[in-house]
């Protein structure tokens, strides 16, 4: 019962938490978006996508597709944890508010839920269980 009144820092349960939050979101991340939007490029249906800053819908397509598979792989790996989650928050930013503008809140809903979980992880890191903390450990031990 002192555990959920506790003030003091439970660092094993918070790396553990961290990571499997990364791998979670990540996952998600690839299955429910990045994967369908590969298989809508790989189709030879014509391409219907949100057109941001005037690039072509394919573009737009092309690029939404690799950041959502490589960006959300980074993240379960925990590689460039922070650099990959700042660029699925923009992503999920141009989602909420450009793509889904008019759109009721219900629709919004779920860019917002990404949003706020890539900004969680942006704020902690990757924490311990990642590859962006051995390379941290190897960069220390060589000074």
């Amino acid at each position: 019962m002192n555990y959920f009144f506790s003030t003091k820092d439970s660092s094993v349960l918070n790396d553990i938490m961290m990571l499997l939050v990364r791998v979670f979101i990540g996952i998600a991340m690839i299955f429910l978006h990045g994967l369908p939007k590969l298989e809508n490029l790989l189709s030879s249906e014509p391409i219907k996508f949100y057109n941001f800053l005037s690039l072509s819908e394919e573009t737009t397509l092309i690029i939404a597709t690799i950041i959502e598979i490589v960006g959300a792989f980074f993240i379960i790996i925990g590689l460039f944890t922070r650099a990959s989650s700042l660029i699925l928050m923009l992503m999920m930013i141009i989602a909420a508010f450009g793509y889904h503008y008019s759109d009721p809140f219900s629709l919004r809903e779920n860019s917002l839920l990404y949003l706020s979980i890539f900004t969680l992880i942006f704020a902690f890191g990757s924490r311990k269980y990642s590859i962006d903390n051995m390379l941290t450990k190897r960069r220390e031990s060589k000074w």
